[in-house]
């Protein structure tokens, strides 16, 4: 069986990561695009998604890949459309929104897939397994790269529903509600917010799941001394299992037991394949409401400038 989808989005992300992912995977037929920048050969281009819709009434499922503020209307529109619906990371700016969605889909009877792609990670299901039942002492996870490297002169990071340092650092937490079997809250943290910015550059946070395990993060967008995605855990017992490599890499007690395997996306859509073949939705909101809860139990405090 093969679902012919379209795209609504063509950054970044797309023609890095679901194109290929797309183009690798026989289930799929890239039908049509709908983008506002971007072009692909072969494909119909749209400069909205509506127009797209309208004119491939073959479109099963949309993926959704633009800037997280406009995926709500895109979203909500493919599923009233009777389209099945992938949304990339963050699924939505609030997690209101995303719960929204969800209620539409159910009542369409309509798949939704909300693309964690972290946690496509082995080393994150192994480590999720290795964690069972066990104890934590304490957590840290340390989320650090050039937001300059990864999103030059982009406005829509810096604005009210972007993110900042959270559109990268969200991965990290998607990955954190994966592997600990009880939910994370934010007990406090320390936003840095630049003056031409609505949204942090950098965050100092205080984790807790409710027991008395020692929990702290550090996000920053302003590193510029190498990419730094890594989270490490120790439990009562003295073990210590460490996920590095953005998730792609476990190690327990120093020792590398899995190596990046660097196939985030192409495990996504071979699990979008299988939830559209039974009908079934697979919705996350985890990662978006730890987020919020941040940015509720933090305090601003004044950062320099950082557009360019």
């Amino acid at each position: 069986m093969t679902h012919k989808i379209g795209l609504v989005g063509l950054g970044a992300i797309a023609g890095k990561s679901h194109l290929p992912a797309i183009a690798g995977n026989a289930a799929f037929e890239l039908v049509a695009i709908a983008s506002l920048q971007g072009a692909m050969d072969g494909v119909p281009l749209y400069r909205d998604h509506m127009a797209m819709l309208a004119a491939h009434p073959e479109i099963a499922a949309v993926v959704v890949c633009t800037p997280p503020r406009a995926r709500l209307e895109i979203a909500a529109d493919a599923l009233a459309a009777g389209r099945h619906v992938m949304l990339e990371k963050p699924p939505a700016a609030t997690p209101g929104g995303l719960d929204f969605l969800a209620g539409v889909a159910g009542r369409h009877g309509l798949v939704l897939h909300t693309a964690w792609h972290s946690q496509y990670n082995a080393a994150v299901d192994r480590a999720r397994d290795m964690l069972a039942g066990k104890v934590l002492a304490r957590l840290h996870i340390d989320w650090k790269e050039d937001v300059h490297k990864y999103h030059p002169g982009q406005e829509w990071i810096w604005n009210a529903g972007g993110f900042g340092v959270f559109d990268a650092g969200i991965n990290g937490l998607s990955i954190l509600t994966r592997v600990l079997a009880r939910p994370l809250f934010a007990l406090g943290a320390e936003l840095h917010v630049p003056a031409d910015a609505a949204v942090p550059v950098a965050a100092q946070i205080r984790f807790s799941d409710g027991s008395d395990a020692v929990m702290t993060g550090d996000f920053d967008w302003g590193w510029t001394s190498g990419d730094l995605r890594e989270i490490h855990i120790e439990t009562a017992e003295g073990q210590k299992i460490s996920l590095t490599a953005s998730g792609g890499r476990l190690l327990v007690d120093g020792v590398e037991v899995l190596a990046p395997q660097r196939a985030e996306y192409r495990e996504i859509y071979a699990d979008f394949d299988r939830l559209l073949r039974e009908g079934v939705s697979r919705v996350d909101g985890a990662p978006l409401a730890l987020t919020a809860d941040i940015f509720l139990a933090g305090q601003a405090v004044a950062a320099p400038a950082v557009r360019h």
